[in-house]
């Protein structure tokens, strides 16, 4: 690893990348980022690792969810603070299902790059390039908009940094008070489509109220009143993961300083490729998706390729299959790093694998096929002796109708309604909160299967 470079991926094949017309202002723009201050910090991300080697060994859960692809038009402190909100929701129930630490990490402050199944689309007879995210270019189908710009890594940099920032305030500023968090959970609860996820809140409730009482609460514990959060995002663009990548002090190694957690997608996984090229050499902890054209020879590549020091922590291997789909595919990933003893954290992403077209022409996510493949990942992880150790959503803040089903009952005829994404579908708040009550029961129905097994 000494002899790796940060810009050694130039060298390897390239896909889903843009090809930039204008060189000269490409090399400014990453001239100009190499200069930026890191995005996130060495010791940050080394944090992460420890929590991610203790999700490992089922003693945390992962939490991680976000925007499919964040927005410059949409980019408010209200976005952020209402998807922060709901993940910290989505995590107290969580911790009262595991009972264990849940690791908040967010899809947020970096998630500006999408791949896309095909390089251009055309509409009404033209074609134009794809749109790729607001990093590389624009939604509009014009073609000005559609050009790769290299002057949007200088804005989705700028957006990414606000975004840090007041994500870091809310997250110890006091507004992840255990109590406030849980209060608006019981708003939830309230709703009458809502009344089976009562009981469930009520004993989180019971269990605050206890630890009050024994004199444990925010003003004699920060950690009733604060919370670790991190972000995360897709390391597409390697022009501006290369930029912003930085040399630790502490160890002499490099960190990629766009993001503390990075992940390679399922298009872009190749291990000759220039995308693990990149995340090899880098030490922040690195998520690699698996989808159902993953091999078990690939696999037992890339976590060699990806983690050569075999560091708890280190990879996070994201299964992303369908629904109907994860015991044909899973348990044969699953065997294969147990072959080679590697250490990884399992996740669930039951998101991309069930992305179906809507007789209204929409692109949706139905709630239902979302929990089924939750549920058969913990089945698969419960016939296999191993340790389902998170979930990985596409998810807002915001009241969007975008995923059928969920306690609101949203119907394919209602996504017209507030069908805002510009990219893949994302859980609503509403569908978000209710699918974290469910991952609960699932936490907590093994929990007491490994406790019956013990006794």
């Amino acid at each position: 690893m000494t002899k790796w470079q940060k810009s050694d991926w130039r060298n390897k094949p390239r896909v889903q990348m843009p090809e930039y017309t204008d060189k000269a202002a490409l090399e400014a723009v990453e001239a100009r980022l190499a200069q930026y201050p890191p995005l996130v910090f060495a010791g940050e991300a080394r944090k992460l690792k420890e929590k991610l080697a203790a999700a490992s060994k089922g003693e945390a859960f992962l939490l991680q969810g976000g925007d499919c692809a964040e927005s410059f038009a949409e980019f408010s402190a209200v976005t952020i603070r209402d998807t922060f909100k709901v993940l910290l929701q989505m995590a107290i129930v969580l911790t009262y299902g595991a009972k264990v630490p849940v690791v908040k990490v967010g899809r947020m402050a970096g998630q500006f790059a999408k791949p896309r199944s095909a390089p251009t689309e055309i509409v009404n007879g033209v074609e134009l390039p794809s749109y790729r995210g607001d990093i590389i270019n624009g939604f509009e189908f014009t073609e000005a908009a559609r050009t790769p710009d290299p002057n949007r890594m200088l804005e989705a940099y700028t957006q990414a940094a606000a975004s840090l920032n007041l994500l870091r305030a809310f997250s110890k500023g006091g507004y992840a008070d255990i109590h406030r968090v849980h209060s608006w959970t019981l708003g939830f609860t309230d709703r009458e489509e809502a009344e089976k996820y009562r009981e469930m809140a009520s004993r989180i409730s019971d269990t605050l109220d206890f630890m009050s009482a024994a004199g444990i609460n925010s003003e004699t514990a920060s950690t009733m009143a604060t919370v670790d959060f991190f972000t995360s995002h897709e390391a597409l663009l390697l022009e501006y993961e290369e930029a912003l990548a930085r040399v630790d002090s502490t160890t002499g190694t490099m960190i990629a300083g766009s993001g503390h957690m990075i992940w390679i997608g399922d298009r872009t996984r190749q291990p000759d490729g220039a995308h693990v090229e990149f995340a090899r050499g880098v030490q922040n902890p690195i998520g690699l998706k698996c989808g159902p054209s993953m091999t078990a020879d690939d696999l037992k590549l890339l976590t060699d390729k990806l983690n050569p020091e075999n560091e708890p922590g280190r990879l996070t291997l994201i299964a992303r299959f369908g629904a109907g789909k994860v015991g044909e595919h899973l348990p044969r990933l699953i065997r294969a790093v147990r072959e080679t003893g590697a250490n990884v954290l399992w996740t669930c992403d039951p998101m991309h694998g069930n992305t179906i077209k809507s007789a209204t022409g929409y692109k949706t996510r139905p709630f239902d096929n979302v929990l089924r493949e939750v549920q058969e990942f913990f089945a698969v992880h419960k016939a296999e002796g191993t340790i389902p150790g998170g979930v990985h959503f596409e998810m807002t803040g915001k009241d969007v109708t975008e995923c059928t089903g969920g306690v609101r009952a949203v119907t394919e005829e209602d996504l017209s309604d507030r069908y805002h994404t510009a990219c893949d579908p994302r859980l609503n708040a509403t569908q978000a909160l209710e699918l974290a009550f469910l991952v609960a029961e699932e936490l907590g129905d093994r929990r007491q299967e490994t406790r019956r097994a013990v006794l």
